[in-house]
């Protein structure tokens, strides 16, 4: 088992070796396998870039993302040429309903809102989000309409986990409540948490994702 400190070691090289993320900035501790983030970077998405990197990290049970966006003078946008953008973004992806999606943006954080029919086409918008330069924060609001039965939710899900690994599906328990799913149990990687909670959010009728997975190190 890595210690705390082989844990800082290889986030730090994770960090170094990712060439999205500006690390020169970014700041980690790591206590009992908790990995915590601080510092500043340019962009929310070298900060979202930045934590994908520190869970990539074998030993490591969680991250504490604390990393502030701080823009450049090339970063900083007002509002509406932000609205403006996504506004753009959101009629040329095929993924995203746009006319079901309200966008509200103030001082650069971002606040989505309104109702599609599948978890992937909420996720598909806030990935689009994050993207944008000038974006200092993301709220989403985007409600998933349910339409499927709990029970065929939760046999999709776990049908989902048989197929991605046997050892994985009998460690991860699923509950259903109204299309919001719950998940616990235990993995092996912040990588498999994380690859858990979108096969839960592909079955349709999935509304919300919930995950008290334990990260067994």
């Amino acid at each position: 088992m890595k210690t705390d400190s082989q844990i800082q070691t290889d986030v730090m090289q994770e960090l170094k070796w990712d060439p999205r993320v500006t690390h020169e900035h970014i700041g980690v501790s790591v206590q009992n396998h908790i990995v915590t983030l601080g510092g500043s970077v340019p962009s929310f998405v070298e900060k979202n870039a930045a934590e994908r990197a520190a869970q990539r990290v074998e030993g490591a049970t969680a991250v504490v993302e604390k990393i502030e966006v701080k823009p450049v003078h090339s970063y900083v946008r007002d509002d509406q040429d932000i609205a403006s953008s996504i506004s753009s973004v959101f009629k040329w992806n095929i993924q995203i309903p746009g006319e079901q999606i309200k966008v509200s943006v103030a001082k650069g954080w971002v606040a989505l809102r309104g109702e599609v029919d599948w978890g992937f086409q909420k996720n598909a918008a806030e990935k689009a989000v994050r993207a944008l330069i000038g974006v200092n924060g993301l709220f989403n609001h985007i409600i998933v309409k349910s339409r499927v039965q709990s029970a065929d939710i939760k046999q999709n899900i776990e049908d989902a986990f048989r197929r991605a690994g046997e050892r994985e599906a009998k460690n991860i328990n699923v509950s259903i409540l109204n299309g919001h799913v719950t998940l616990s149990g235990k993995v092996h990687s912040l990588s498999d948490l994380r690859e858990a909670k979108i096969a839960a959010w592909c079955a349709p009728g999935v509304t919300e994702v919930e995950d008290h997975l334990v990260v067994t190190a």
